[in-house]
């Protein structure tokens, strides 16, 4: 496909960043990806690898201390949501681990995804990353 049919696309589709019914009634997306047709999982690593990217950015100005497992926390709770962990991320900040994942441990969302918490938590205690 050429660049000049890309071009087009989005001219004739328009960008909605936001879920939307078409014309003909499909929820839509983007530059009018059909989401009842799914993707790829490739696709879905270019999106996931973006916003991962996106977070890390947002991470690296929020908190430039921070560690690679705040990524996968961000990823779940929002930037914002990773920010009210301010125990956690005190603990994270100078260096005490094992508080860190006690702080995770005892949260909220340590019951809302149990297993993912318990291995971020196991991985905090072990070495910060």
């Amino acid at each position: 496909m050429t660049m000049n049919a890309i071009e087009q696309i989005k001219k004739h589709e328009c960008f909605r960043d936001k879920p939307y019914l078409c014309t003909e009634g499909w929820l839509t997306i983007g530059f009018g990806l059909n989401l009842d047709a799914g993707i790829t999982e490739e696709e879905a690593e270019v999106i996931l690898f973006m916003r991962v990217e996106g977070i890390r950015k947002r991470l690296a100005n929020a908190i430039p201390w921070y560690v690679n497992l705040n990524v996968n926390m961000a990823y779940n709770l929002g930037v914002t949501g990773l920010m009210g962990f301010a125990k956690t991320l005190t603990h994270i900040r100078t260096g005490d681990y094992i508080k860190a994942s006690e702080e995770m441990l005892e949260s909220r969302w340590a019951k809302q995804v149990p297993n993912r918490v318990q291995e971020l938590a196991i991985q905090m205690q072990q070495d910060g990353l």
